[in-house]
């Protein structure tokens, strides 16, 4: 009988590293259950109980590091909820609106904690807490958002010549920064050309010579700064086309952030670059390049061997962890998005065959390019913990990050939910510009009447684009049965689609289309 749980090979000389490997792997596989990974069970139960007493009972002491992060907290535990299907009462809406609000800061943007500087990480968090549990109208928490100027000239005061932004004022460059802060101006209607402006060609030299992305690149100033032959007191220019290699080695987190701003980015690249296969022109630069097929490489080759149960690490020759099961599974399918990785299939034409046996030929077809039933298992096996909470791996505790990443990555595994063109249409056909732009929260004035269009149309094919990601039917993969599904969640923001839909139709002022066919009356 074959033994698929093989080691990882090794040259046979040890090191420290390779013993942790080896030790790791053989812990791991100590959790796979006696019938098999395919028999674990999810311990929904112990799992919401874990996030509940954190909601009620307070963080425990160790927590006291993320004093700087009290937004994430709320964010972790409440998408943790969503996840696993658990609804909120009012009063605990209620206290995490005013959690939320007194983080606010006066001059725009959130806070890590009470009188703090304002950073673009808790504001994302802070953000996507109020897209749970906010709602329209007197204390539902969105209006009272600060977003008119205030949210936007803070964006702009961290935007620097090169496109990049920083995470807070004195702060430093990365890309995790830009993802936070594309990801709250796409949700609160605060996108225009000026905020984007250089930011996608930024994200492109950030990528690594693996295919995945570092957190930032060396700026040209850097270099001007170093050369012993520039006169003093010369002047200092950026120059876009100056070399720019990536800071660090590729990594889960930062390759995530990259990948899903760039697709965030792509209405924009349309408008505002040169179309692919044409030359630049005084009005459309260059179009920017993301070696997407590298990307693709980077992001499947994280994916652990079989001893490893099929679980992700985060750098190259690390260990696994449980939350590289959504910043680099989840990246997958917006790779497979960048692709064009076709999701939903032409019924094939054989001779002879009825239209039945024609879709019956698709049946066991998966498009997906990473394996969602390994990844599965290594969250159910080696993901939980007895006492409830999810963690990286044993023997380490579960915690509030843990939970939610790995439950997020194990709806990526059992959901597919990629880009639908009728859902894109829909959107465009309902869409109503003047509530766009009367709803904008900029303040932003475009100079000339074409300005306005692009402005428009930028708003409009962003919102489509996003608002289209949709489940795909007949897709979906539950190892351990469907007792051990979540709820599928928004590759781009990490919100259920049904939260993300709500704040966007709020902020754009909108009336989406249903996403659910009409009931019948019969």
């Amino acid at each position: 009988m074959v033994d698929i749980y093989k080691p990882t090979p090794t040259d046979g000389y040890g090191t420290a590293t390779s013993a942790l490997q080896a030790a790791t792997e053989n812990l791991i596989k100590s959790h796979i259950p006696p019938g098999g990974p395919s028999q674990a069970e999810l311990q929904k139960r112990y799992h919401f109980e874990f996030l509940l007493r954190n909601l009620r009972q307070g963080f425990p002491e160790r927590y006291i590091s993320q004093d700087a992060s009290q937004p994430w907290l709320v964010y972790w535990t409440l998408h943790g909820f969503s996840l696993l299907g658990a609804g909120l009462d009012d009063l605990t809406k209620k206290r995490t609106i005013d959690t939320l609000l007194a983080l606010q800061h006066p001059d725009g943007g959130f806070s890590g904690g009470p009188g703090q500087a304002a950073h673009l990480l808790p504001t994302y968090a802070a953000v996507c807490a109020f897209a749970i549990v906010g709602r329209p109208g007197e204390g539902g928490g969105w209006e009272s958002i600060d977003r008119l100027k205030k949210m936007y000239d803070f964006f702009m005061s961290l935007k620097q010549p090169d496109g990049s932004f920083l995470v807070s004022h004195h702060g430093e460059v990365d890309v995790r920064g830009i993802y936070c802060l594309l990801a709250v101006a796409t949700l609160l209607n605060l996108l225009t050309p000026e905020l984007l402006a250089c930011v996608p060609d930024f994200l492109a030299t950030c990528q690594t010579y693996e295919g995945g992305f570092g957190n930032a690149s060396f700026p040209g100033w850097a270099f001007e700064a170093d050369d012993p032959e520039l006169e003093t007191g010369a002047a200092r220019s950026f120059d876009a086309t100056a070399p720019r290699p990536p800071l660090g080695e590729a990594h889960g987190g930062y390759t995530f952030c990259a990948t899903a701003s760039w697709v965030i980015l792509q209405s924009y690249i349309d408008l505002h670059y040169s179309p692919l296969g044409r030359p630049p022109s005084a009005s459309l630069p260059p179009r920017p390049n993301v070696n997407t097929r590298a990307l693709l490489r980077w992001c499947t080759q994280m994916q652990g061997l079989p001893i490893e149960l099929g679980g992700f690490r985060g750098r190259t020759n690390k260990l696994v962890d449980g939350c590289y099961s959504w910043w680099v599974g989840g990246c997958v399918v917006l790779v497979e998005t960048l692709l064009g990785v076709g999701a939903h299939h032409e019924t094939p034409t054989v001779e002879g065959s009825g239209e039945e046996d024609g879709h019956k030929a698709w049946d066991d077809v998966d498009d997906s390019l990473f394996n969602r039933s390994a990844l599965q298992e290594y969250i159910l096996c080696a993901g939980q913990h007895p006492a409830g909470g999810l963690r990286d791996k044993p023997p380490k505790h579960a915690d509030a990050y843990h939970t939610l990443y790995c439950a997020a990555g194990l709806s990526a595994a059992q959901h597919r939910v990629i880009p639908s063109e009728a859902r894109r249409n829909a959107v465009i056909s309902a869409w109503n510009a003047e509530q766009a732009r009367a709803n904008d929260g900029t303040g932003f004035v475009p100079t000339s009447d074409a300005e306005r269009e692009k402005l428009d149309a930028l708003r409009k094919q962003t919102c489509a684009h996003v608002l289209s990601w949709t489940e795909e039917e007949g897709t979906a993969v539950y190892v351990g049965g469907a007792a051990n599904r979540v709820n599928a969640t928004h590759p781009l923001f990490n919100l259920t689609v049904t939260h993300s839909d709500a704040i966007m139709a709020f902020f754009y002022g909108q009336t989406l289309p249903s996403r659910y066919a009409p009931r019948s009356k019969t």
